[in-house]
């Protein structure tokens, strides 16, 4: 018998990729529908009760629709706010994520680490937890940027950022006290690690950049330990809440993500 049920992975835009691409890795014969809602994008400069209600909605129709065995909330703010109304909603494993402070501290030397994330993300009191919990003995600069989710959407419609802009984005962090010392950044949204090569590039000083993305490749792996795949999954999905021309932009760089599919909720 083999199990034809997907993985889902969902976030506002196309930067839960980041996620998906080491879950792919490890996990290659798992069938995979991957959930943008571009007609909600982007979260991170939408208010906490806004997301709080659209989320569970939204997965709630897709969870119907696809029949997952397992959702990832590939997207920190929707995590940080909507995780537990989704795993209230739903009867079925949610994995979500979260900026991965505690790697950043275990990897840190200077003691001064970054949370680089969207406004949304990076003042919630999800993120004071972690860094009391995990970064105690360490300072935590936080800035938040939308004008980075962006580029990073606009990059991969084949349109390379500016380093200028990428320049500016990080002063946000490298100009707080302290920050002449930072050497680990958390790429707190889902979308950074797009932009990884151009954000080391236009640093100021060497840097060292995390995220959660190969955690949670590892995490799904164990909670769908012993359940069976296909022997050759379909071509994976990419779906979209609103098909637009942002959308219809990004089919060539969906294709390399294995998703060749794209079609509208």
């Amino acid at each position: 018998m083999t199990d034809s049920r997907p993985v889902l992975f969902f976030d506002s835009g196309v930067g839960g990729l980041s996620v998906l691409a080491p879950t792919a890795r490890l996990l290659p014969q798992a069938p995979l529908v991957y959930v943008a809602d571009s007609a909600g994008f982007p979260y991170g400069t939408r208010s906490e009760a806004e997301i709080a209600a659209r989320v569970p909605a939204l997965l709630g129709r897709l969870a119907e629709r696809f029949d997952p065995r397992l959702v990832v909330i590939a997207c920190n703010t929707a995590s940080t706010i909507a995780l537990q109304h989704v795993r209230a909603a739903l009867d079925l494993p949610i994995v979500g994520t979260v900026p991965a402070v505690k790697p950043a501290a275990e990897a840190s030397r200077t003691r001064v680490i970054g949370v680089l994330g969207t406004e949304a993300t990076v003042r919630q009191p999800y993120v004071d937890d972690l860094a009391a919990r995990f970064a105690s003995d360490c300072v935590v600069l936080r800035h938040g940027s939308a004008e980075l989710v962006e580029m990073a959407e606009t990059k991969l419609a084949g349109t390379a950022p500016e380093p200028a802009r990428l320049r500016g984005v990080l002063e946000g962090l490298f100009a707080q006290p302290g920050g002449e010392r930072l050497d680990v950044i958390v790429n707190a949204c889902t979308h950074f690690p797009l932009l990884e090569a151009e954000l080391a590039a236009a640093a100021p000083h060497p840097v060292a950049f995390v995220d959660g993305g190969p955690g949670i490749a590892r995490r799904v792996a164990y909670l769908t330990q012993g359940q069976q795949w296909p022997e050759a999954p379909a071509p994976g999905r990419a779906v979209f809440t609103a098909l637009d021309a942002r959308a219809e932009s990004l089919r060539p760089a969906l294709a390399r993500y294995g998703l060749e599919n794209v079609e509208a909720l």
